[in-house]
């Protein structure tokens, strides 16, 4: 707390000399120096900040540290505004309390004596104070340490970084930034965000998100792709520290007041996620990583998936249907594979599977006929002295595509299109966190390569993600993401990456997609079972159940396969690993007419669907945003995973009165409860006032997930007031009507929401 960490120069903002109102009346300009002024010579021989801070619409303020402001603004930058900036009500004021600014609801008001430093944001009608920029909380510095100013004549040997601290409030919570794998709240931690291959059982994440959520109802988008360090209550315990290697620093304070509210503002910030389609909800079964598979592997495996009632929405072959040390060229093997688009098809009209799915990576192996091509034409990222960057990491002699050349990109979309022309639906996009930033040259000479490290995932993702929309439709694309940074939200979906197969695991993959989901992903998925190792049989039926209760489901392995009868020799007992399957497929495709209207939601308004963070629906209590082994599927219904083999669970219900889903049971809430659950069950427990909206658990061969739930179903009645509601939507998304509780509690507008065989039933009836 005392000392400067040896070879380290720091220089804090000490005065807010003079305060500047910029023409327009949306923003002001604080210049601080590093040193209080006293007199006309304390102005000289030191460094000033310049602190910009800008109403940019209602409840959302932006602050940006600079020190020496002519250095240049290196791209990329983050797509802000996708869908329109929102008009913007700012006003700037001034008080015995200071200069105030103010966005709509939230304020910050600067203290009025220029040798206190202090910053305060606060809702604008006084009610609540956020956080502050206190004493010593923005600062610039070097390493090496300098020991004169005339060393920064050449910032060449020099590192020069941009830090605020923010402080934390007694109690406070900090969620998010990303899908991170260890503790949910980040109290205590230091975070980098910078995108790595680093599995789920460490510090490092495929995605990292430059937001952070606070339990306090706001919350911090840092304003750049580039290597972000965070001291999260860990340097100073009390504050929560942001700094950056460059000569600014950017961030936004989003105020909710809830964290509903704090999340849709942010999906305005950085972009609404992307709209699935039905189908996609459906089971995704694959080949897994290293197993020996070929044409009749596939077709053997889906007919017994078949004959065991268990339908496939969308089948996935992963890497090796390409060539060995040729990926990614977009050939399939043809010594396995001979004739991939009569496959496909053959698969599809048999009934077997309705979507295809193959996996790629922005890497091209030297072995591969179109490395030559690719370096030719300047389509693969080089070496400052003109060389083609390669490495033999993953790929023998691999190039990387260089997306900030159009052409490439172009070529590399070309390459896509014709998979499509096989017959594939949809695209695991692995990889594109090993994205080298030393002595490396983009095509677009505007570009940093330590900014282009993280943004090279939404590159990579968008680009795929508008070939499949073009060729099937806007909402109709799919991906398998792997990685991604902020605004990748857009392109759905994602998956949690190489997890083991294990209890531990299974609980990393629940705080990952919890993390993400506070980052605007609706979508999130994960490799049921677990990807490393082989998955005991009780390992395998509890991940099942987990994992047909997120947004999207898919059977993954590395070097062992995941269809049920191989986990557990085709045991037939009850309970065993086919049954579990079977019924959790069915459960979920019964949940369909809720799950998509709570998908639909979810992306208008920026929330994660499936896995849903308690504190999102329960932020008042305090319990809330520490649960990090249940979710929310949707606003409705309350999941509790278990982690033994003999069902013993412990999970939370917040305040309210919940209903287990299986048999009907009513408890009241707050309160924590102990069960036992065979493998055919979970705790599934449904709010108050939720009106469930139920579908068929199986259907017409072939029907898959985007079905016409509209045709018949059940309603279901959970403890339910005048005004509880549930909007019904066809399989297209399209809101159809809204179930509504009327005064004598029965239910309004049936006649133009649903249509068919409806059966309706109270909790009570139940």
């Amino acid at each position: 707390m005392w000392l400067v960490a040896e070879g380290k120069t720091v220089q804090y903002a000490e005065d807010i000399y003079t305060i500047t109102e910029r023409e327009d009346g949306k923003a002001i300009n604080l210049l601080c120096p590093t040193r209080h002024i006293y007199s006309r010579g304390d102005v000289l021989n030191l460094s000033t900040l310049s602190i910009d801070i800008e109403a940019q619409f209602d409840g959302v303020i932006s602050l940006e540290v600079s020190h020496f402001t002519g250095a240049l603004r290196h791209g990329p930058n983050f797509d802000l505004y996708s869908d329109g900036r929102p008009e913007c009500d700012a006003s700037i004021s001034k008080s015995s309390k200071g200069t105030i600014i103010s966005s709509g609801g939230l304020s910050a008001t600067v203290h009025p004596d220029q040798h206190t430093f202090d910053i305060r944001f606060h809702a604008t009608d006084g009610s609540k104070e956020l956080t502050s920029l206190l004493n010593r909380s923005v600062g610039l510095a070097y390493s090496p340490a300098i020991s004169s100013p005339k060393q920064v004549e050449d910032l060449r040997d020099l590192k020069h970084y941009i830090f605020t601290q923010t402080e934390i409030g007694v109690g406070e919570s900090i969620h998010g930034l990303g899908e991170r794998f260890g503790a949910f709240n980040k109290i205590g931690q230091s975070i980098e965000v910078w995108n790595e291959d680093g599995g789920t059982s460490s510090d490092q994440a495929y995605k990292n998100i430059s937001f952070w959520m606070s339990s306090r109802g706001y919350g911090v988008f840092i304003d750049t792709p580039e290597k972000i360090d965070l001291e999260i209550g860990s340097e100073r315990c009390c504050r929560l520290q942001t700094s950056v290697e460059s000569q600014r620093l950017k961030w936004y304070l989003i105020y909710g007041p809830t964290p509903k509210e704090v999340l849709t503002k942010y999906s305005i910030l950085t972009g609404k996620p992307g709209k699935v389609p039905a189908w996609s909800f459906g089971l995704w079964l694959s080949t897994s990583f290293t197993t020996n598979y070929d044409e009749e592997t596939v077709s053997h495996f889906l007919e017994e998936m078949k004959t065991r009632l268990i339908p496939v929405e969308v089948f996935h072959f992963d890497c090796f249907w390409l060539r060995s040390f040729h990926w990614c060229d977009f050939v399939f093997d043809s010594k396995y594979f001979p004739d991939p688009a009569g496959q496909m098809s053959r698969l599809k009209s048999a009934n077997l599977v309705n979507k295809i799915s193959v996996w790629t990576n922005p890497y091209v192996g030297q072995a591969s006929p179109i490395f030559a091509y690719a370096a030719e034409k300047g389509y693969l990222l080089k070496r400052e002295n003109g060389d083609v960057w390669q490495w033999d990491l993953w790929q023998a002699g691999m190039g990387l595509v260089d997306f900030t050349n159009p052409e490439a990109v172009k070529w590399f979309e070309g390459c896509l299109e014709s998979l499509y022309d096989l017959g594939v639906n949809c695209i695991k996009t692995d990889f594109g966190e090993r994205i080298p930033t030393k002595g490396v040259k983009w095509f677009d000479p505007k570009v940093d390569p330590q900014r282009m490290h993280n943004f090279y995932a939404y590159m990579y993702n968008k680009i795929v993600y508008e070939t499949l929309q073009k060729r099937y439709g806007k909402d109709q694309a799919v991906l398998f993401a792997r990685t991604a940074c902020a605004g990748t939200q857009r392109f759905p979906l994602c998956w949690g990456g190489d997890c083991e197969s294990t209890p531990a695991a299974l609980a990393e993959s629940i705080r990952g997609g919890l993390s993400i989901g506070l980052s605007s992903f609706s979508s999130w998925s994960c490799d049921i079972g677990g990807f490393e190792g082989n998955p005991p049989p009780w390992i395998y039926k509890r991940w099942v159940a987990f994992g047909l209760l997120c947004s999207h489901s898919r059977l993954h392995g590395s070097n062992s396969y995941r269809v049920p009868w191989l986990i557990d020799d085709d045991d037939r007992s009850p309970g065993n690993c086919t049954e579990v399957l079977r019924t959790f497929v069915r459960l979920k495709r019964r949940l369909m007419p809720y799950l998509y209207s709570q998908a639909m939601q979810s992306c208008r308004m920026g929330w994660p669907t499936s896995l849903r963070a308690c504190a999102l629906e329960f932020p008042d209590d305090p319990t809330a945003w520490y649960l990090d082994r249940q979710f929310m599927v949707g606003e409705g219904i309350l999941a509790a995973p278990v982690f033994t083999e003999a069902g013993d669970v412990e999970f939370y219900l917040p305040a309210g009165k919940w209903t287990s889903f299986w048999d009907g049971m009513t408890v009241q809430g707050p309160g924590r409860r102990r069960e036992t659950h065979g493998f055919n069950s979970l705790p599934l427990y449904v709010r108050e006032g939720t009106v469930l909206t139920l579908g068929k658990e199986s259907g017409a061969e072939g029907e898959g997930f985007g079905y016409d739930w509209l045709e018949g179903g059940e309603v279901r009645l959970y403890c339910v007031k005048e005004g509880d509601k549930a909007t019904m939507v066809d399989k297209e998304g399209e809101e159809i009507g809204v179930l509504v509780i009327g005064k004598d509690g029965g239910i309004e507008g049936t006649e133009e929401a649903l249509k068919g065989d409806w059966g309706f039933w109270r909790i009570s009836e139940l």
